[in-house]
């Protein structure tokens, strides 16, 4: 084990050893990269606290952000500490796979999902200290977004119905597992991607010490939507008190209540933002792309309407076949 650690080091060391003359031929002229700037160039949302001198302009290509990996700025040491670790545990598991008689079964998985979770968080701590000054407020990226946003979101929300009709269909009781899946796993897909805007806001809100009221409503109304989806998913507590929930008190019951209040403060929130944002909303959407939007929902609920009709046919004619 300590030879496989000392050989690791030593790649290591030769690597970065050859990777530091590349910020050098960057700088020097061989690929014009952009010049760091002072804390008073950036948005506060950019800004470190004591943090005075060498920030990346925002609003830049993605390109010039993934090549800024060779160029000297404040984040340089916390992108290349993870990237380098990130580098060992690959060649650590390498040398354990190839010495150790390591095999690929059950009993390895556990093993090899620490792997999976230990490189994930790396990169994702790679990739949010490489592109932490990737402006994503931008107008181009709104634009962008625009075009797979709205269809995902219409796409999934009619996977939403289509998952709860067919699992009413195709299931029957005793109720499997995977009934709840196909019940539940569309519908939080659509969800993450509909509340990723809003996520991206919360988080930059509180990174510029938050005053918008709104931002509140919505961590509130997120916090209230994964707790009605654990009782929707988990017969709690009727489970523990059998008969003793059943008028009052089951998880559907408590479901319905969490729902309802996430549905109040998802409401609060977007009138405040009606309110304040609406400069904000008439200069980023044109008239044409606000009627698109309108126009998907009329779109999604026909898709779903038809859907369910479909289903509900099948489900008649399914019965009427057992009657006989």
């Amino acid at each position: 084990m300590t030879t496989a650690i000392l050989e690791c080091i030593s790649t290591l060391s030769i690597s970065a050893q050859q990777l530091r003359r590349l910020p050098k031929l960057l700088e020097g002229g061989f690929l014009k990269m952009p010049s760091t700037v002072k804390d008073s160039d950036v948005p506060n949302l950019f800004r470190e606290p004591y943090i005075q001198t060498g920030y990346r302009p925002i609003d830049q290509k993605w390109k010039y952000y993934f090549l800024s990996l060779f160029q000297k700025h404040n984040e340089s040491v916390n992108v290349w500490t993870h990237l380098l670790v990130a580098l060992a545990v690959l060649l650590r598991f390498r040398t354990f796979v190839e010495t150790e008689g390591f095999s690929w079964d059950v009993l390895s998985m556990p093993l090899v999902l620490y792997i999976i979770a230990s490189l994930t968080y790396l990169i994702c701590s790679i990739l949010a200290h490489l592109l932490q000054s990737k402006s994503d407020s931008s107008q181009a990226w709104y634009d962008s977004a625009w075009y797979f946003f709205l269809p995902g979101a219409a796409f999934l929300g009619w996977m939403s119905c289509f998952g709860c009709c067919f699992a009413k269909y195709r299931y029957k009781r005793p109720y499997p597992v995977m009934r709840k899946i196909c019940q539940v796993f569309p519908a939080g897909i659509a969800y993450i991607l509909d509340i990723s805007p809003v996520v991206q806001r919360i988080l930059a809100c509180h990174a510029e010490d938050c005053k918008d009221t709104a931002v509140w409503f919505h961590c509130l109304q997120i916090i209230l939507f994964v707790m009605s989806s654990y009782f929707f998913s988990c017969p709690v507590p009727e489970k523990f008190f059998p008969g003793g929930c059943d008028i009052v008190g089951h998880g559907h019951q408590i479901f319905h209540v969490f729902l309802g209040l996430c549905t109040l403060c998802q409401l609060e929130a977007v009138l405040l933002d009606f309110k304040s944002r609406q400069e904000l909303f008439t200069t980023r959407y044109s008239p044409e792309l606000t009627q698109v939007s309108c126009v998907s929902f009329f779109a999604l609920i026909m898709c779903s309407t038809i859907t369910a009709a479909f289903l509900r046919e099948k489900i008649k004619r399914k019965l009427a076949k057992k009657d006989l």
